[in-house]
């Protein structure tokens, strides 16, 4: 997967990115910081399975779902729905 379409569908859906030696991204929801969060490394152009399982399980998803998170077709409300429901948030 692309990093930038991965760094480009956090953004649009809850998350905020800070600086440092990598990109880290934090989800707000209601506007309150929760405890999701991930991070992608600045050098990266592509992110191999390794990393997406990772980043999926960081986020509380499954592989599946972290795709289709990423390809905008499990929106913010659904998401949010999910973390919700497994009370993670």
């Amino acid at each position: 997967m692309k990093t930038r379409t991965i760094k480009a569908a956090l953004l649009r859906k809850g998350f905020t990115e800070s600086g440092g030696d990598h990109h880290y991204f934090v989800l707000y929801c209601d506007g309150k910081k929760t405890a999701i969060r991930t991070k992608i490394s600045r050098s990266e152009d592509d992110i191999g399975d390794p990393l997406v399982l990772l980043m999926s399980k960081q986020m509380k998803l499954s592989k599946k779902q972290f795709e289709t998170y990423v390809e905008c077709s499990l929106s913010l409300e659904q998401y949010l729905t999910l973390l919700k429901e497994s009370r993670v948030i």
